[in-house]
């Protein structure tokens, strides 16, 4: 197999996630922007999520948010999005949105608190048994203020605690997700503030427990890739969120910020064995002022773009020249599939996909987002909090 013919082969098997609360209104935290035309019901947000798949052809998942997208009937809803063409992926738990998680939710130094959160956690591992989901994806807001506030130490037993009780009762083929933030909303100590601490965490856990790498959860300057490279060699990386800041946790579109970067990432991804291997791919953005629908395809096409880009360095030339220590033509191989242009290549693989080469036209000309504003009137929409 032709490198370009490997590179096309490996396009029209990769996949990317998309989040439900990505099709639902957000905004800033001083106002959360409606749009018309906004999903009311986990069911309406699959809806949405099939359309991305449809013109895409790489987005068969939806990742789900507890309690946003709690239901009565969760095989109901896995139904439904089989019938519309996608799956239930990743359960995302949410514990820092109750006032009782004010000081923290696993790590909180009340033991009544702790069991709540736990007792969610597990909640979502029941879901994830409902769906038929393999990840459970966990983010904690959790962290001090203030010098003295709370143990350091304390807290990290709370937390290896809590996340034990969960991994225990996770079952055959599913994995938990171990998510980190450097800061937000705690801002003297964050409980799980880089991939170290996640990672360390995961390791004693066992091979069930790999960490999620946040693109937009890092300090300016951070060297993403490295990261990616490391866990990738100690098989402990679970997945991505992808998204994009200018700085801090933006969740804007990703590739949108800094294009260059995403290659790079990808490029680690690639040279990993990253895309055969169990790493999923997901975004997590916030579409705040611009089309959701719209918005996620152009997102699912910018790590599409960067990963073509990643697939096309010239492997063999790359090794020769780190090898020779030729800084500069090492560099150049780099540089030179960076700067392909590929989105011929990747309108060649959407159609040999039987796709539009252009899903955002094609989205377009559908009318799917004139029908979602006409018949989506009343009830309350999806948003944050809903």
């Amino acid at each position: 197999m032709t490198e370009l013919a490997a590179a096309k082969a490996a396009l029209k098997t990769q996949a990317v996630e998309t989040p439900s609360w990505a099709y639902g209104n957000s905004g800033t935290r001083f106002k959360v922007f409606a749009q018309q035309g906004v999903p009311r019901t986990p069911f309406e947000k699959l809806d949405d999520a099939a359309k991305v798949h449809e013109f895409t052809g790489v987005a068969p998942t939806v990742a789900l948010h507890i309690p946003w997208d709690r239901v009565d009937d969760y095989a109901a809803l896995a139904k439904h999005a089989e019938q519309r063409g996608v799956k239930l992926g990743a359960i995302n738990s949410n514990t820092f949105q109750d006032d009782d998680y004010k000081l923290g939710s696993i790590c909180h130094p009340e033991a009544s608190v702790r069991r709540k959160a736990v007792d969610h956690l597990l909640e979502c591992v029941d879901i994830m048994d409902a769906t038929g989901s393999a990840d459970l994806k966990l983010w904690f807001a959790d962290g001090t203020n203030y010098p003295g506030q709370d143990d350091i130490r304390g807290r990290q037993d709370r937390l290896a605690e809590g996340l034990a009780e969960v991994y225990e009762r996770l079952g055959d083929g599913q994995r938990m997700l171990l998510e980190y933030k450097f800061f937000e909303p705690a801002f003297y100590t964050t409980d799980v503030p880089d991939w170290g601490t996640a990672y360390a965490h995961c390791l004693k856990l066992g091979p069930k427990a790999q960490v999620v790498v946040d693109t937009g959860h890092h300090a300016p300057g951070t060297n993403i890739e490295f990261i990616v490279a490391t866990l990738l060699r100690e098989e402990k990386l679970g997945g991505f969120d992808f998204n994009s800041r200018f700085y801090a946790d933006d969740d804007l579109m990703v590739g949108a910020a800094d294009p260059f970067q995403l290659f790079r990432i990808m490029y680690e991804v690639v040279r990993g064995g990253g895309l055969s291997a169990d790493v999923a791919f997901m975004l997590d953005q916030c579409h705040n002022i611009e089309a959701k629908i719209p918005a996620i395809i152009r997102s699912v096409m910018n790590v599409q773009e960067a990963t073509a880009k990643a697939l096309l360095v010239d492997g063999d030339a790359l090794k020769a020249a780190q090898r020779g220590g030729d800084v500069l033509e090492a560099n150049a191989v780099v540089m030179d599939a960076y700067n392909t242009d590929v989105r011929p290549l990747l309108r060649e693989v959407r159609e040999e996909m039987g796709l539009d080469p252009d899903p955002i036209a094609a989205y377009r000309r559908s009318g799917w987002g004139e029908r979602i504003v006409a018949e989506r009137v009343g009830g309350q929409q999806a948003g944050w909090g809903a």
